[in-house]
């Protein structure tokens, strides 16, 4: 009889426990886009991008001014120079996929330094609403996993928005 008791009580703190749980969902793509942070972060990596854009249309002008040049002048020049031209010609192409190359690069680690500090804030705010409204879960709808959100699942995007004080 009081092996029942115990089961019985155990069961239902069970299912107490379970109604208990509370899940919320976020979708921070949208959440990003409305802080003005990200906003600003986009200008500078956009400003970089375009600095970046510049060199490179500048190298390529260059390099196609010794073609044009070269090949204006092919005719008259020693085979010594025009060994000399072309290899001019190269190591400004070289230069040019190197620089490139490097762009890229750098723009990807400028993206992440930028960007860094935005999402800390939101992951911050996400963190501090789901405390006080009790969540064991968030769920991130914008990284594709759930297939399903129960109407009883906390939409957390305008308590995060106050939170963060954007709209």
């Amino acid at each position: 009889m009081m092996k029942r008791m115990i089961l019985a009580v155990g069961i239902l703190s069970m299912a107490f426990a379970l109604q208990a749980q509370k899940f919320g969902h976020v979708t921070s793509e949208l959440l990003l886009q409305a802080m003005p942070e990200y906003d600003s972060a986009l200008v500078e990596l956009e400003e970089l991008r375009q600095h970046y854009t510049l060199e490179l249309e500048r190298i390529q002008v260059e390099i196609n001014q010794k073609i044009e040049d070269f090949n204006q002048s092919e005719a008259t020049m020693s085979d010594l120079i025009k060994e000399a031209k072309a290899s001019e010609i190269q190591e400004l192409q070289m230069r040019l996929q190197n620089y490139n190359q490097t762009a890229q690069q750098d723009l990807q680690q400028q993206q992440s330094l930028v960007m860094q500090p935005v999402m800390e804030k939101a992951r911050g705010a996400i963190d501090e609403v789901a405390k006080e409204q009790g969540l064991l879960y968030v769920f991130d709808l914008s990284q594709g996993n759930p297939i399903y959100t129960s109407e009883e699942s906390l939409d957390m995007i305008p308590l995060v928005k106050a939170k963060l004080g954007v709209q």
